[in-house]
C-alpha cells in the first residue's frame, strides 16, 4: 500500500520534469524494484498464528521480517485487540477475559 503511494508520487514528480518548451523530458532516475517488505502487524499475525499452529518454520520466518522490538510491539497490539474483541463478544471485562485465557482465577 505504501509502495503504491510512493509510485504515484514518483509518477507525479516525473510529470513535473517535463519542461514547458517543446515537451522535452529531463532525465529522472528510475527507482530500482524493491523486494516486498512486511509490516509489524503482518509479522505479528503470522508469528502468533504460527505459534498457535506449532509451525516453527513460519514462526522463524515471521520473526525475521522485522526487528524483535517491532515484533514485540505488534504481538502486544494483536493481544490487546484480541482481548477486546473477545470481551465484547462475551460481554465481559477485558481483565476477566485475559485472566480466563491465561487460566488465572477471575478476580
Amino acid at each position: 500500500m505504501v509502495a503504491r503511494v510512493f509510485d504515484r508520487v514518483i509518477a507525479t514528480i516525473r510529470k513535473l520534469f517535463v519542461s514547458g518548451r517543446g515537451g522535452e523530458r529531463i532525465a529522472a532516475p528510475t527507482p530500482a524494484p524493491r523486494a516486498r517488505q512486511h509490516n509489524i502487524f503482518e509479522a505479528a499475525a503470522t508469528y502468533v498464528s504460527a505459534c498457535a499452529e506449532d509451525d516453527q518454520q513460519r514462526l522463524d520466518e515471521a520473526a525475521s521480517w522485522v526487528s524483535p522490538e517491532a515484533l514485540s510491539f505488534g504481538v502486544n497490539e494483536l493481544a490487546c485487540r484480541a482481548v477486546i474483541a473477545l470481551a465484547r463478544e462475551r460481554d465481559e471485562s477485558p481483565q476477566s477475559v485475559a485472566r480466563s485465557l491465561l487460566g488465572l482465577p477471575v478476580a
